[in-house]
């Protein structure tokens, strides 16, 4: 039995989202039933608003809104010669996730569209055709879209790729985005050796201390940016514990401090942005000659400006990264997202990658979970647990 499998579903053109439920009972031919909760208003949520499994705290406009929605049945498909049904266990809330929702991701899924690109779930069912899955197998989404804030679904067998199930399941529901961008960061656009440095700014993301990690497993030394806070000491502390190699604020990146660093490392080769704006230039100041900077997000909202001195004088190579086009442009290639994922995994069994602080939510909290996500400064990821 799949019971209470609650989905995010963005309906209409920008301001309808549907909200669902799900229950089967497995074996051939048996009734399928779910709920689903349709949003077509919008107000702030009230304490004494009756909870739903799932309500999102936002919305496709530009100004945020509480959402509320009614509930009504739907059926979930039956499971095919060549699809497979996936109980979801967990899936993170990441900032993409909630641009997708709000329509200013870069892609869109069609409509309705179940939030969430990431997670990991494990396979009940399959159908007559499949042949590299079989029951029991735990699963991620090969790409963006595919709607993880669910506790079931069916799905085509080439939508997941298999993952070993003696990782920790926080480890394997936040594996799909962030680490592998922060392993095709460091392995596709500097040929990077023991000792080289890289510099990176948001080192407290989860690309950020992915890219600590896998660094630090490599032999390559970091210098991780941050914005002042005030737990800077815990968190500096936290980061050199998974293997930075300095810590220093956005301010110390405009001053004569950075001369005093590198006299204990080599200059950057590689600087991987996560910011933009002026964060991005002081990156750019700090490369060797010759060296890159890697654009793969924007968190402050402006655009990267790369000063004439460094194009000219040192050479530098700006260019930008998306995962998801990554995948895309492999998906022919199963060895290539299969052999990273290995590695990953590997280097996870080994304890040199963890998985970014997580808080455990479960759906009746699903209001704490989308307020803290959205909150700056958040030290845990949140986690929905199906």
């Amino acid at each position: 039995m799949v019971e209470n499998c609650s989905a995010f579903i963005r309906q209409g053109q920008s301001t309808l989202y549907t909200l669902t439920r799900v229950c089967q009972r497995s074996g051939a031919g048996a009734m399928r039933r779910a709920e689903r909760a349709q949003f077509d208003g919008f107000h702030r949520l009230q304490p004494d608003d009756v909870p739903l499994p799932f309500i999102f705290s936002g919305s496709t406009q530009s100004n945020a809104h509480g959402i509320v929605g009614r509930l009504e049945s739907m059926e979930l498909p039956s499971v095919g010669a060549k699809s497979v049904l996936v109980k979801l266990l967990a899936a993170p809330i990441n900032p993409s996730d909630i641009n997708m929702i709000q329509g200013s991701y870069a892609i869109l899924p069609d409509l309705p569209a179940v939030g969430g690109n990431e997670g990991v779930g494990q396979i009940l069912e399959v159908g007559s055709q499949v042949k590299a899955l079989r029951p029991g197998d735990w699963v991620i989404p090969r790409d963006a879209g595919l709607g993880t804030w669910r506790t079931a679904a069916v799905l085509a067998e080439n939508d997941v790729i298999s993952l070993p199930n003696d990782i920790p399941l926080f480890s394997a529901a936040t594996l799909g985005v962030n680490p592998c961008t922060a392993f095709r960061m460091l392995s596709d656009f500097e040929e990077l050796k023991p000792g080289d440095t890289v510099i990176q700014n948001a080192a407290n993301s989860g690309v950020g201390q992915a890219v600590i990690q896998i660094a630090a497993a490599r032999g390559i030394q970091t210098i991780n940016v941050v914005r002042d806070r005030p737990d800077l000491t815990q968190l500096i502390d936290r980061l050199k514990a998974m293997g930075a190699s300095h810590v220093i604020k956005e301010e110390t990146l405009r001053r004569h401090e950075m001369k005093e660093l590198f006299k204990t490392c080599r200059r950057p080769k590689l600087a991987l942005n996560g910011v933009g704006g002026k964060s991005a230039t002081e990156l750019l100041r700090h490369l060797q000659v010759g060296g890159s900077m890697v654009t793969y997000g924007g968190m402050a909202k402006q655009p990267v400006t790369v000063p004439v001195s460094a194009l000219i004088f040192k050479n530098v190579t700006v260019k930008g990264f998306w995962v998801t086009q990554w995948k895309r442009t492999h998906s022919q290639d199963e060895g290539a997202l299969r052999g990273m994922l290995d590695e990953l995994c590997s280097l996870i069994r080994q304890g040199k990658l963890t998985a970014p602080a997580c808080s455990e939510v479960g759906l009746q909290d699903f209001r704490k979970a989308l307020d803290t996500a959205m909150q700056p400064f958040t030290s845990a990821k949140q986690v929905l647990v199906l």
